[in-house]
């Protein structure tokens, strides 16, 4: 079984949202120390890496990720690579392809390196998440820190996938997966009260890839 892993490293070099918390692990125990068995705490925002954004990080009153159906994260979806300058919004005459799944992913390039933070990466129009909701699209990722600009004040892309009851993973690594059809896995963990998840967001191809 093939697996495509979308997933970018998580390390202290990994870059997060400005003002957000890095990544940084404490090592309790060690073997390498004379310990029994080695311990380590995680200090790090839940926005990290791959992630699943939860309503409640952009509604209020909206459901936690532990209180979102997990079956939008795993299933059949679909990987279009988009050619969008930097610092703009894709909109739908942008898509190079019908949508043929109801999960799509969305190659941008415009943030290949997850370790240099870089803030003029491309983002979703609300028009193009009114339109995927048309055709049926319940979750949509992206290969950058948002589905809204950098400088996004009110998050109108966010806005658009509450009002549509989609969901969202940012911070995917798609420049080396070919378009194409794909089983996505990309489980949030159960975490209670919390704003978004980490994920390991994998890709099983369900045909061959031209």
């Amino acid at each position: 079984m093939m697996l495509l892993d979308i997933t970018p490293p998580i390390s202290p070099r990994l870059q997060v949202w400005p003002g957000d918390t890095p990544p940084s692990r404490e090592l309790l125990r060690d073997m390498h120390r004379g310990d029994p068995f080695t311990l380590s705490t995680l200090h790090a925002t839940v926005h990290l890496g791959a992630h699943a954004d939860a309503p409640s990080h952009y509604g209020v009153d909206a459901p936690t990720i532990d209180e979102c159906s997990l079956e939008p994260y795993l299933g059949p979806c679909q990987v279009l690579h988009v050619n969008v300058p930097r610092r703009s919004c894709i909109t739908p005459n942008m898509l190079s392809a019908a949508v043929q799944a109801p999960r799509l992913l969305l190659a941008t390039g415009t943030y290949p390196d997850p370790e240099r933070l870089q803030t003029d990466f491309a983002a979703l129009a609300p028009e193009l998440v009114e339109h995927l909701h048309r055709q049926g699209v319940k979750l949509i990722g992206i290969d950058t820190p948002s589905i809204d600009l950098f400088d996004s004040k009110d998050l109108p892309s966010h806005r658009q996938c509450l009002k549509y009851g989609m969901a969202i993973l940012e911070g995917l690594m798609l420049k080396d997966v070919p378009e194409g059809l794909y089983e996505l896995i990309a489980l949030p963990l159960k975490l209670v009260d919390f704003d978004a998840s980490p994920v390991r967001a994998v890709l099983r191809p369900l045909a061959k890839q031209s």
